[in-house]
């Protein structure tokens, strides 16, 4: 009896303490476990930690050479924002339209600290990126004035970039952080506040459309020539005129003075290249560069004088002093042989104008 007494305690202590290990055991394990889980939670969280991130009103350094200021007279155009307290330093303006886009003007009085502005006044855009048809993708392309008003000089004191800004879904505000010294701003004897707390401030927002018509001007070089023999010269005395030539793509016509014209009058004969009716449009200008020359029918040195002129508005460009009277009477120089005189003219340049569409 004894015995079996024994035994049984000896269980009952052996079962004991093995519930009592199991349990140690589901302890530490339940521990580790949520010492791994919150461990985990921890590294999960770490990408998610708030940063703190300064507010740059570009992608890239503003240089000196790219930001132009001034004074002008003309009010802004897009919109405009008077203020009539300081008490607050920070204002935005409702939405104004354009493009088809929304745009709110912001107004740092004391300077946008977060983007390096502290002691200047500030100023920005930032659009609506909610009129986005692709918000993921969609650009816009702004030109930016901004506007502070001067009372005292009566003008509009500006600045803006010679760059356009690239606004998009990442990036709908840009501006200047340094737009005027604070201290400039609020000092009343310069003009920018007045009646006590008043001020106004305004921005052009102007977004340029691809061009539709263009144009693409160039020079060709040609060696294109026509001579003419005239004929009974000495018996002429009013202007001669050749048939229609072609000449680098074009229709002309060659005229001869033989009293002279203009300057040259009763001392020179006096030679013209006039454009054919119909060889441009109205608008269009032909540059051409041309040599005229009076033929040496002795094989001796030509006389010879360059041209070049626009034709548009005039169609007719010549040379008055081409050759001197008593040269070409002189039989001994070549120039006239039988009553004969050979010119020519030849083209060593022309231009063409392309017009799209």
């Amino acid at each position: 009896m004894k015995n079996h007494y024994r035994t049984t305690i000896s269980i009952s202590l052996a079962y004991l303490f093995l519930c009592l290990f199991i349990t140690y055991v589901s302890s530490q394990s339940l521990i580790r476990q949520i010492t791994d889980d919150v461990n985990t939670n921890l590294k999960e969280e770490e990408p998610y930690v708030q940063k703190h991130q300064e507010i740059s009103s570009r992608h890239y350094n503003v240089s000196h050479s790219k930001t132009v200021t001034g004074m002008r007279n003309r009010r802004p155009s897009t919109y405009s924002y008077k203020i009539e307290t300081n008490v607050v330093d920070k204002f935005e303006t409702r939405p104004f339209t354009v493009g088809g886009y929304n745009w709110i003007l912001h107004v740092y009085l004391n300077g946008n600290t977060k983007d390096g502005g502290a002691g200047y006044v500030s100023l920005y855009v930032e659009i609506d990126k909610s009129g986005f048809v692709d918000s993921a993708h969609e650009e816009v392309y702004a030109d930016l004035r901004f506007y502070i008003f001067n009372r005292k000089e009566r003008k509009y004191f500006t600045i803006q970039d010679t760059d356009v800004w690239r606004f998009d879904a990442f990036n709908t505000m840009w501006g200047f952080s340094k737009v005027l010294p604070v201290d400039t701003f609020k000092d009343p004897k310069n003009g920018y506040l007045y009646n006590g707390e008043h001020c106004e401030f305004g921005v052009d927002v102007i977004i340029p459309t691809p061009f539709e018509e263009s144009e693409t001007f160039s020079i060709s070089s040609s060696s294109d020539k026509y001579t003419w023999t005239i004929q009974n010269f000495s018996t002429l005395f009013k202007d001669v005129y050749s048939p229609v030539i072609s000449l680098g793509g074009k229709k002309w016509i060659l005229s001869v003075a033989p009293d002279g014209s203009g300057s040259g009058r009763g001392k020179y004969v006096s030679m013209f290249l006039q454009l054919y009716t119909n060889q441009r449009r109205a608008y269009e200008y032909i540059y051409v560069r041309a040599m005229f020359r009076v033929l040496n029918q002795q094989k001796l040195s030509n006389r010879e004088g360059e041209l070049r002129n626009w034709y548009g508005r005039t169609y007719v460009w010549g040379i008055v002093d081409l050759i001197s009277f008593d040269d070409l009477r002189d039989s001994s120089k070549g120039f006239l042989v039988d009553d004969t005189l050979m010119v020519e003219v030849q083209l060593e340049a022309i231009s063409t104008t392309k017009y799209f569409p």
